[in-house]
């Protein structure tokens, strides 16, 4: 599904219950310096991510300082993060002239630890070649480190290398709890472009060797995903990035399932082997 760019007015753009993505929560929280804004979630635990400007985080007694300090937009610096226990009372003060916040959810009721991740503590990972159009930059804010100290939420920021390309390539899904062979997991995903007149498709495929659906992708895009293989493109001439929630129905770890006409190419891709695993 596609949620086109909207004044959301720091509402939920996916909220609890959803119909597509019911293990996922969502919102864009935009403030100015000196304004604050509240928030509560039960049964979800959540991470606050600065997409621009600097917040302070109070989670229950806990206190984060300047979170966040990119400027002009996500390309401008490295993200930070909050993560926000489930159902936990957040209170986010914006510090710099303005911010855009990004909250992020999985349905979880175990109540664990708030904690701060900064920008020196992120997993990052970049594969792919510019000769197999998949060249690509992730920055994990949730990763695999955290892996004891998260329930079911995944939190990472991709960008594309250069201009143009795909992502999510080879085409994987994971809707169907299956292990060893997949997992369960909802994904939520807001895209972003540089210039941010660029564009892209999102294509969403339910059968492998029957046609599928796609979605034109604009700066501002929010695409959930429930189910089938799922790559997205970029125009060449333009870079693209994407906020990325995964919430995992019975586990953490992320086992894609990749299409079987087109998973061969895992061995053509330098680097996504290891790409993968982050995901763990």
């Amino acid at each position: 599904m596609h949620i086109a760019p909207f004044d959301n007015q720091n509402k939920p753009i996916v909220d609890v219950g959803d119909a597509t993505v019911p293990l996922n929560y969502f919102n864009i929280v935009k403030l100015t310096k000196d304004q604050a804004f509240e928030y509560q979630v039960p049964g979800f635990e959540t991470c606050i991510v600065p997409a621009t400007g600097t917040v302070d985080v109070e989670v229950e007694g806990f206190n984060a300082t300047a979170i966040g300090g990119r400027g002009v937009d996500v390309w401008d610096g490295e993200p930070e993060g909050v993560y926000v226990p489930s159902g936990a009372k957040a209170r986010i003060v914006c510090t710099s002239d303005a911010a855009e916040v990004f909250v992020a959810g999985a349905k979880f009721d175990e109540v664990l630890e708030p904690f701060a991740v900064r920008a020196d503590e992120l997993d990052l990972v970049q594969y792919g070649s510019d000769d197999t159009k998949t060249h690509r930059k992730i920055k994990h804010i949730l990763g695999t480190k955290y892996h004891g100290k998260v329930g079911r939420l995944l939190v990472s920021e991709l960008f594309t290398v250069g201009q143009g390309g795909w992502s999510g390539f080879p085409s994987h899904k994971h809707d169907t709890d299956r292990l060893p062979n997949e997992t369960r997991h909802d994904e939520t995903y807001n895209f972003r472009f540089r210039p941010n007149h660029g564009s892209g498709v999102q294509m969403l495929q339910r059968e492998d060797g029957k046609p599928g659906d796609a979605y034109h992708i604009v700066d501002g895009s929010t695409i959930c995903l429930d189910n089938g293989y799922h790559p997205c493109a970029v125009l060449p001439g333009y870079e693209m990035y994407y906020f990325t929630i995964l919430g995992g129905l019975s586990q953490r770890s992320l086992v894609q399932y990749f299409q079987p006409s087109h998973a061969y190419q895992i061995e053509t891709i330098p680097g996504i082997k290891d790409m993968i695993a982050k995901f763990k």
